[in-house]
């Protein structure tokens, strides 16, 4: 079993801008209307990185960003640039490279792909940023499992937590794709949520407990329990965490799944 204190939380999604504002609408005690935003631009990057950065990318900063600060508050020792990291997203950033491939496909285009462009197609561009932002040395890792990204990314980030006794950041995201690469991979918003954890000590001041570990036979993925979230969740392969997020919002104690290619990852969240 690995077992973790979430310590800082980052989201964004549709009728979801961050935590703060969306913890009353998760749980349940505030109306929740789904209208998707784009979110805003991360402002702790550089002028340069901040203009050539997509949307994948500042999706996924907007919400590590916030998730680090809410953890700091509960630890001001935490120090971003030493915080090892794990970033997982089933697409990347598509919106790049789409506009790579509509390049290669214009017998017209002399120049060919730029490479500003093609630096910013890579699946490890968010975690690069990321580095670049904090001045950080840290591992950050970059992962993508198809549809089973959320509990590849969350089972990663558990066990570098455990294994190295350290803080790790697991952010999770999914940028909408533009036509035609949506027709062949259903990613109707943004969505993109980050977790602070850190080593299961007793008398942590955290905001909730995890445990979690590896089944090697299939289950459903958990869902929310409120409709409108349910709803959420097949709209973006990031959305599979809405049944965490909900939980963490709720302050309940309850049992999750989530698939992960042949088996399930199987884990308990306790306030």
């Amino acid at each position: 079993m690995l077992c973790a204190r979430i310590f800082g939380i980052g989201l964004w999604g549709p009728g979801l801008p961050g935590w703060p504002a969306s913890r009353d609408r998760l749980a349940g005690a505030a109306p929740l209307i789904a209208e998707a935003q784009a979110p805003p631009a991360p402002t702790l990057l550089p002028a340069n990185e901040r203009r050539r950065a997509g949307p994948a990318v500042r999706l996924a900063l907007t919400v590590a960003d916030a998730a680090v600060a809410m953890a700091r508050e509960a630890d001001p020792a935490l120090d971003p640039a030493r915080l090892r990291a794990v970033f997982a997203s089933s697409n990347g950033e598509g919106a790049v490279v789409d506009d790579l491939l509509k390049t290669l496909a214009d017998p017209s285009e002399p120049l060919g792909v730029s490479p500003t462009q093609f630096h910013n197609s890579v699946h490890n561009v968010a975690a690069g940023y990321w580095s670049i932002a904090q001045g950080g040395r840290a591992p950050a890792d970059s992962l993508a499992a198809h549809d089973t990204t959320f509990a590849a990314g969350l089972l990663k980030a558990l066990a570098e937590t455990v294994a190295e006794a350290a803080p790790v950041l697991f952010c999770l995201f999914d940028a909408p794709l533009p036509f035609p690469l949506s027709r062949c991979r259903r990613t109707d918003f943004a969505f993109a949520m980050a977790l602070v954890l850190a080593p299961d000590l007793p008398g942590a001041d955290a905001c909730a407990r995890i445990a979690a570990r590896f089944e090697a036979s299939e289950a459903a993925l958990a869902q929310p329990r409120a409709p409108v979230l349910a709803a959420l969740v097949e709209g973006n392969p990031a959305a599979q965490s809405l049944a965490l997020l909900e939980t963490l919002a709720r302050g309940e104690r309850r049992r999750l799944a989530a698939p992960l290619l042949c088996g399930h990852l199987a884990f308990e969240v306790t306030p």
